[in-house]
């Protein structure tokens, strides 16, 4: 029974420290910084606008692609086979691949913040786990423990039991009266009342 409350009792005081420490810090760092990387690829977005380098090298290839595989997607699907597709001209293909950036780096960013939530989730699933095992083993311990003492209680109870049944049954005698008052009257008794 004393195990049975220090237990209840350790369970109380974890549940007080999930309780305080239950605030979801990282998911809401994680909201944070999601809300944040909108604004941060519309500035990439711009600044790769203006930049000659970063538009000829960065925004214009991908663009071009992205354009390519979407017309010849949708010409396939309403059956033109083998038909050239014009490319994109320079300014609408880097506004494209501004687009796609932008995108893209959003996406990491979500996919990168899921990759951490799941990593956190998993190290906290795992660090219940371990204390939930060390719980049981130190049950299992406890009782196989009580299970010791019960069996040598038990075996101690047996040598008892033997040892009161080997023994002699009492023998019970009549002691002789000696008060001299119990003698007296019983010899003052009436013969004739016999």
């Amino acid at each position: 029974m004393p195990t049975t409350v220090k237990l209840q009792r350790r369970r109380r005081s974890v549940s007080v420290k999930m309780a305080v420490g239950a605030f979801p810090i990282a998911k809401l760092l994680y909201l944070g910084v999601r809300q944040l990387s909108k604004p941060v690829a519309n500035r990439l977005k711009a600044g790769a606008l203006r930049s000659e380098f970063f538009k000829t090298y960065v925004c214009l290839p991908p663009g071009q692609i992205y354009h390519w595989v979407e017309m010849r997607t949708k010409m396939r699907i309403m059956g033109f086979r083998g038909s050239t597709i014009k490319p994109l001209n320079e300014e609408a293909a880097a506004e494209l691949g501004a687009e796609l950036l932008g995108e893209a780096i959003i996406f990491i960013v979500g996919g990168g913040c899921m990759i951490l939530e799941y990593s956190r989730q998993a190290a906290n699933s795992k660090r219940k786990e371990e204390e939930l095992s060390h719980t049981i083993g130190s049950l299992q311990t406890q009782i196989g423990e009580l299970t010791l003492n019960t069996e040598t209680l038990d075996a101690r109870l047996r040598e008892v039991n033997r040892l009161l049944l080997s023994l002699p049954p009492p023998v019970t005698t009549q002691a002789p009266v000696s008060d001299p008052a119990i003698t007296l009257e019983s010899s003052s008794v009436d013969p004739s009342q016999k």
